[in-house]
């Protein structure tokens, strides 16, 4: 059987695909009795580590759109793990319940152990680079021609 050459591993966004699929993949599985998708996990996340945020303000944290975040935290509430509290006549605030803070804990740990098992591959400088170059490509939808 011959070994085929890809020209597309020379492309960055392939790359980068590939990379991300292996990851998120091992991410699900790291937190698979959780019974949550990827975008609660991160949601309960921020919100742990943001006290009385606004789903707005958590959205924009995590780059979901506003009409995606309302099923999120709405899942959330009801599972228990978040609590809205009304701060003004309109704004609501967010806020893990302890029920969420248990839950925010343990996924840490995991996403330690599941970030270690890829960091380990790289030696530091490799991961400096990659970790400093990638918050640049995300901005590059800002500027397209940037």
């Amino acid at each position: 059987m011959a070994i085929l050459t890809n020209a597309l591993d020379k492309l960055l966004g392939y790359q980068m695909r590939r990379a991300t699929a292996v990851l998120m993949a091992d991410f699900v599985r790291t937190l698979s009795d959780f019974d949550m998708r990827p975008a609660e996990v991160t949601t309960l996340l921020v919100i742990a580590e943001n006290p009385d945020c606004s789903q707005s303000e958590v959205g924009e944290a995590i780059a979901i759109k506003r009409a995606n975040m309302v099923p999120i935290i709405a899942r959330l509430i009801e599972r228990g793990l978040v609590a809205r509290t009304r701060v003004d006549g309109r704004s609501l605030a967010l806020r893990v319940t302890p029920k969420g803070a248990q839950q925010a804990a343990e996924a840490w740990k995991r996403i330690a152990v599941h970030e270690a098992r890829f960091r380990d591959r790289l030696d530091p400088a490799a991961l400096d680079t990659l970790l400093g170059a990638l918050p640049v490509l995300r901005t590059a939808v800002d500027d397209p021609e940037g």
